[in-house]
C-alpha cells in the first residue's frame, strides 16, 4: 500500500471505540454484518429498461450470502423473457455482490437485482423477522395455482371505454355491461388450471369448460361484449 509522504510523516493516534456496523434484522436474528456470507433473506423488488418499455419482477431466496432461489418475471417486452430464462440459470449459486456485479442480459432485471441488493444488504427483506427465514421453494407461492403469473392487462379509451383483458383470476373472455353500458362484471378462464387439466389428460374442451367462472354480477349484464373484439 503507498502512503502520500505527508501521510507517511503523520504521527499515529491510536483508534478509539469501535462498535461495529449496526446490527440488521435477518431471519429472526439480528445481524452484525461485515462479510457478504452474513447476509441471509428472502426479498423482492421491480426493476425496468431504459426506454421503459418492460419491467421485472425479481424474488431472491439468499441464504449466508448465496442465492439459492431466483424467480424473475417478465412484462412488456418479448425480448426480456429469454433474457429472464437465461437470468434464472445465472442467478442461483452466485452471491449477492457477483449477482449485482453480472449482466443478467436485460436492463430491467439488472436493475431489479440493484433494488434487491440494497433491501437485502440493509435488512429490508420480507423475512427479516422470520425466525430461519423461508425455505426454498417459497418463491413459487407467489404463482399460484398453475404456476403462472399474478397479471393484470386493461385497455381504455375516452371514445370507447375500458376494456378488461386479462385479472388475476385469468383470461378474460366476455365483460358484462349494464342497462347504461357500464362494467358490472366479467367472465374469465383459468389458464393456469386449465393448462393443469390438459396435462393430466383431461380432453381441452372440457378443461376449459370446467375452468370458466364469473366475477361481479355478471349475470345481471344486459349486454355481453368480447373486449378483444366488440
Amino acid at each position: 500500500m503507498q502512503y502520500s509522504k505527508e501521510v507517511a510523516e503523520m504521527i499515529c493516534v491510536a483508534k478509539g471505540a469501535n462498535h461495529g456496523p449496526a446490527p440488521i434484522p435477518e431471519e429472526g436474528k439480528w445481524i452484525q454484518s461485515t462479510q457478504i456470507t452474513d447476509i441471509s433473506g428472502f426479498t423482492h423488488g421491480v426493476g425496468w429498461c431504459a426506454p421503459q418499455q418492460g419491467a421485472c419482477k425479481l424474488s431472491l431466496n439468499v441464504k449466508e450470502g448465496v442465492i439459492q432461489e431466483a424467480l424473475v418475471e417478465t412484462l412488456g417486452c418479448s425480448g426480456m423473457t429469454h433474457s429472464a430464462a437465461m437470468a434464472s440459470e445465472i442467478l442461483p449459486g452466485k452471491t449477492i455482490l457477483e449477482a449485482l456485479n453480472t449482466d443478467l442480459v436485460c436492463d430491467a432485471i439488472n436493475t431489479a437485482m440493484r433494488e434487491l441488493f440494497l433491501q437485502i444488504a440493509y435488512g429490508r427483506t420480507q423475512s427479516a423477522f422470520s425466525e430461519d427465514g423461508l425455505a426454498i421453494g417459497a418463491g413459487l407461492e407467489d404463482l399460484g395455482k398453475g404456476l403462472r403469473s399474478q397479471v393484470g392487462t386493461m385497455y381504455g379509451t375516452l371514445a370507447k371505454g375500458s376494456r378488461y383483458l386479462e385479472m388475476a383470476e385469468g383470461y378474460v373472455l366476455a365483460i358484462g355491461l349494464d342497462k347504461d353500458s357500464q362494467i358490472i362484471g366479467y367472465k374469465f378462464v383459468h389458464l393456469g388450471k386449465m393448462m393443469e387439466a390438459i396435462r393430466k389428460g383431461v380432453d381441452p374442451a372440457a378443461a376449459y369448460e370446467k375452468n370458466i367462472g364469473t366475477y361481479g354480477r355478471f349475470a345481471e349484464a344486459v349486454k355481453v361484449i368480447d373486449p378483444r373484439q366488440e
